[in-house]
């Protein structure tokens, strides 16, 4: 992982105040820089970190091709986007058919945590998971849906509350419409339980 340059961080914010036309140094925002700093090493833990190996570390081999996927819906995530840096949240489901490997759940959702912690957009997002995935666990197939609320559609720009946006990446046995249908099903039908 790239360290995180805390005092660069701290002048950059001092910067950005005064460049609005505000008083870094007024009672308020006296800690901001500081406070913005830590922030972003929690952010953006995420860079330079290869998410597969995650799963690589910690997976158990059960022998043989598993006929059913192994799903887990509705996790929760919160990214940056890089275009404006600001937040982006929502929810993932994976999917996944294992050859001989598979892992524990937490696991599944530390992959999304750790590629979800750097500037991202939310396509990639979905690809950099179902890839570490796929590389992690060397599953036959794998299949990623996220839906998130992006703070550049709310907070600036059209202010467009409420809107999702949906994204989704099939690979292996899962990368044609007809391959993925009935576990798409199933993780519809797992984040409405």
């Amino acid at each position: 992982m790239a360290a995180i340059d805390d005092d660069r961080i701290r002048r950059a914010v001092g910067e950005l105040l005064a460049a609005i036309g505000e008083d870094s140094d007024r009672e308020g925002l006296r800690e901001t820089p500081q406070r913005v700093a830590q922030a972003y090493a929690e952010l953006f833990s995420g860079v330079g970190v290869d998410a597969a190996s995650v799963l690589t570390e910690a997976s158990d081999v059960v022998g043989g091709n598993a006929d059913e996927p192994v799903i887990l819906a509705g996790v929760a995530f919160r990214s940056t986007c890089e275009h404006h840096l600001l937040p982006f949240e929502g929810t993932a489901s994976v999917a996944y058919l294992p050859r001989e490997r598979v892992t524990g759940l937490g696991r599944i959702a530390r992959v999304i945590d750790v590629a979800a912690s750097r500037p991202q957009l939310q396509e990639r997002l979905t690809d950099e998971i179902a890839d570490a995935v796929e590389r992690g666990l060397e599953a036959r197939g794998v299949l990623v849906v996220l839906s998130a609320a992006h703070a550049c559609l709310w907070a600036r720009g059209t202010r467009t509350r409420g809107a999702r946006t949906v994204t989704i990446v099939g690979r292996g046995a899962y990368a044609s419409v007809e391959g993925r249908a009935e576990v798409l099903a199933l993780i519809r039908e797992g984040d409405t339980a």
